[in-house]
Parts: structure tokens; C-alpha cells; sequence
């Protein structure tokens, strides 16, 4: 066997493994020189979703809701009488998008009404518009009529609000948990993304879950993580220990596939430093003298 050639074979093996199965869902913010560690299509740019885990939602915002009180994002997370606030999921979407703001609620919805915890008992539903200038408290009423119709359930005081507001609120609230969206002139229409912010009782963004399709057991092992262990069952808990959210897979997923393909990566470094050690010990091993010729 011919260990020079095989340090190579061994280094491109080790590359493989260690190489991304995707690129993150999640583009990277720009870094301090200016430059994205992680960038977008051109004309994309804008319109996605940033990864902001653990920020602290602006509390002191201002809306209005489907009646038209003002209200503040803060009024959603305190709850004197169970003791302390409730985790709330926050949808942005504007009340007359042609397509995916109401396919983003639909998929919602859906999970929604297979959850056994309701709006307004165990956890606040937000939907804020981001279309500053046509949205009103009425289109935010007759959506939000349209939604609690389709979920089909009481809903508590404060359970699913869908409030509008002006352009500095809204345009900090996106900014904060880093929902991205640009007007189209030519459509006349918001090109944006698609994802549901869930936050913890204190106001911290704990998850953000991407895509339109909300499954049942996402939304409620989301609910459990964000609300500090005070949700959910022990099942629910002991689950949270082998899942965790994966943007790339829009779900929560085993955590048994990290744990391969940090075995994986592993044992490719660990073929590689043996290759390495053979190869070490092979040069220092003394060389037989050339044979001498024979008169």
C-alpha cells in the first residue's frame, strides 16, 4: 500500500463528511465589515428571514387592534391573573395579500385547531400587518373574524389579535425579530417571507418557525420550549431532549442526526490521524541499502 497517496484520499473523505448537507436556512447578518457571512439571490435581498434567537421584542410598540384601541406589543405578554405572561406566536402578514399571507394563516390555523391548548389560555396568537398604508382596524377585524370562524373554538379575551400600525412601529417590530419584506411597484404587492415567531413569556424570541405549514406537534413542543417548562407534559420535556427545530427541515427533527454527523465527522478525522501516524512511522523506519550489483 502506498501511505503517500492515501494522506490525500483520506483528507478529501474528511472534507466530504465535514461538508454541509445544505446551506442554512437562516442567511447570516452581515458582519462588521460589511460582507455577509451567508448571502442571497439578488432578488431576494431583503425578503428573508434573519436568524434572532434570543432578542428581546420591543414591548413599548404601539398598535392598533381589530377594534381600534391602541395597545402595546407588552399588554400581550403580562397576565396578572395566572401569575405572569404566556408564550405568544406572531405571524406578520397584511390583510390583502393575494397569496401567501393567507396560505402562512391557513397552514396556522391547521395547527391550531389539532392543538389542545387554546388562544388566550395557555398561549397568545399575534398577526400584525406590515401594510402601513392600506391596512385598517376594519380589514383587521373582518380577518380576524374570517380566522376564528375557520379555527372553530372560543378564543379568550386577547387569544388571537390582529392589530395595524404605522410605519416606524412596524418597521422596528420586523427589524427586531428579522422578518424581511419589500414593496413591488410593478405588482403592488409586498414581496416577503413566510415563518412564525414564538416568543417566551418574558418577550424573547425562542423560536422562529419557518415556512407555511405548522404541524401540531411543532407548534406544541415551540409552545413547551418557549414557555420555560411551565407547558407541556414530561413526555413533552423528555422529547424536547432529543428534538430540536431545524430551519433547513422546517420541523423539529431527532437529534440523532447531529449526533451522526458528528460521529461521521469524527471518524474521518479519526482516519485521517491514523493515515497520518502510519505514514510518520513509515519514514522513520530505516531504508533497506540498494543491492549491489553482482560481476
Amino acid at each position: 500500500m502506498n501511505l503517500r497517496s492515501s494522506i490525500p484520499a483520506a483528507a478529501l473523505l474528511a472534507s466530504l463528511v465535514l461538508a454541509p448537507a445544505s446551506a442554512p436556512a437562516f442567511p447570516q447578518e452581515p458582519s462588521k465589515t460589511g460582507i455577509a457571512v451567508n448571502t442571497v439571490p439578488r432578488p431576494l435581498e431583503g425578503i428573508e428571514i434573519v436568524d434572532k434567537r434570543g432578542t428581546q421584542l420591543p414591548k413599548d410598540l404601539r398598535f392598533r387592534d381589530q377594534e381600534g384601541r391602541e395597545v402595546t406589543l407588552g399588554a400581550y405578554f403580562s397576565d396578572e391573573a395566572a401569575g405572569g405572561g404566556k408564550p405568544v406566536i406572531l405571524v406578520m402578514a397584511y390583510y390583502e395579500c393575494p397569496m401567501l399571507c393567507t396560505v402562512t394563516l391557513n397552514g396556522l390555523n391547521a395547527g391550531l385547531r389539532d392543538l389542545a391548548w387554546k388562544p388566550g389560555k395557555e398561549f397568545r396568537v399575534l398577526t400584525v400587518s406590515f401594510d402601513t398604508r392600506r391596512d385598517t382596524p376594519a380589514a383587521a377585524k373582518a380577518k380576524r373574524e374570517t380566522y376564528l370562524k375557520a379555527y372553530g373554538r372560543p378564543v379568550d379575551e386577547r387569544g388571537w389579535d390582529f392589530l395595524v400600525g404605522d410605519e416606524q412601529n412596524v418597521v422596528a417590530l420586523a427589524k427586531a425579530i428579522g422578518f424581511g419584506y419589500r414593496w413591488d411597484d410593478k405588482t403592488e404587492q409586498f414581496a416577503h417571507a413566510a415563518g412564525a415567531f414564538v416568543f417566551g413569556p418574558d418577550g424573547k424570541l425562542s423560536n422562529t418557525l419557518l415556512g407555511i405549514q405548522f404541524p401540531e406537534r411543532d407548534l406544541r413542543l415551540a409552545i413547551t420550549e418557549a414557555s420555560q417548562g411551565k407547558l407541556g407534559s414530561a413526555w413533552d420535556r423528555v422529547m424536547l431532549l432529543c428534538y430540536h427545530y431545524d430551519p433547513n427541515e422546517h420541523s423539529y427533527v431527532l437529534a440523532g442526526k447531529q449526533f451522526m454527523k458528528a460521529g461521521g465527522t469524527l471518524s474521518a478525522l479519526a482516519l485521517g490521524a491514523f493515515l497520518v501516524r502510519l505514514w510518520r512511522r513509515e519514514l522513520r523506519k530505516p531504508q533497506d541499502p540498494p543491492p549491489t550489483d553482482v560481476a
